[in-house]
């Protein structure tokens, strides 16, 4: 599948809403999947990626960098508890880790962003710094910050807990879920709520729009393209606009693999130092 969903998008708000009798998911449910599909698919994957930063002004910097990601896989405890997971795995999703290798520019060539994601604590991250042979702990209250100078923060990268947020569902339309989302903690976060568009189909998030404490919106994410890939919808490009600065950064990704069978090991801070090339190669 090759479309474009900003198109799809558009044609969708015209659409009027579903009666709250034909809803048939909760908002939980709808952001459980959501979250699978955007951040789950596959045992593992890799993927290279293409950043464009472009300010307001139209001057653009541009990045390269190879991601991967590992998730942890069910026990035979987690299975016993929930043996509806041996044949639907969208149902699980535990501890997971990135891995974020850049190759160029010159400037952050070699740099390393690694994340352990968790599900009832706040996530670990890392940042290698090569020219000082540093590694750098990311605070937990730095998570809300710009990733490498862009538009995406560093929490963009890995995701935001979902256990984070209140859900409910604003309408539904004959393509998308539309959902509110609200900080159970507003203290730890810049905005008031945010605002995701879901397609129906695929439960991929193709749109949010996010507001500060003043009710206005600052910020907004794009999915521009979705592929299939080894069976699975994956967003392929992206954007995120900062509706403040005018600035923008798209993401492009290209030779995406799902199931390559990565160890658990590599994402550790030994190999922050010692990149792990024969899984970061094509």
């Amino acid at each position: 599948m090759r479309t474009l969903i900003y198109a799809l998008f558009i044609s969708a708000i015209l659409v009027s809403s579903v009666s709250a009798g034909q809803q048939k998911m909760t908002a939980q449910q709808i952001v459980e999947k959501a979250n699978y599909v955007s951040y789950y698919q596959g045992k593992d994957g890799r993927a290279e990626v293409s950043m464009v930063i472009t300010d307001s002004q139209g001057r653009k910097r541009h990045r390269k960098f190879i991601i991967i990601r590992r998730d942890d896989q069910p026990t035979p405890e987690d299975i016993k508890k929930n043996p509806a997971l041996k044949k639907n795995l969208d149902l699980f999703c535990k501890e997971q880790q990135f891995y974020v290798y850049f190759l160029r520019p010159a400037d952050v060539a070699k740099m390393v962003f690694m994340v352990w994601k968790h599900l009832n604590k706040d996530d670990d991250r890392w940042l290698y710094l090569p020219a000082l042979d540093l590694v750098k702990r990311i605070a937990a209250t730095d998570k809300r910050t710009s990733f490498v100078g862009s538009d995406f923060f560093y929490e963009d990268v890995s995701g935001r807990n979902i256990n984070l947020d209140k859900h409910e569902i604003v309408k539904i339309t004959k393509n998308y879920y539309v959902l509110k989302h609200t900080p159970k903690d507003p203290k730890t976060v810049e905005f008031s709520y945010y605002i995701t568009w879901i397609h129906r189909q695929t439960f991929i998030p193709v749109r949010v729009e996010y507001f500060d404490k003043a009710g206005k919106k600052y910020r907004e994410y794009s999915a521009l393209k979705v592929d299939k890939i080894q069976g699975y919808d994956t967003v392929t490009k992206s954007q995120m606009a900062d509706l403040r600065t005018g600035g923008k950064t798209v993401l492009s990704y290209a030779s995406v693999k799902y199931n390559i069978g990565l160890p658990r090991k590599i994402f550790t801070e030994r190999y922050l130092r010692k990149p792990p090339m024969k899984y970061l190669r094509k």
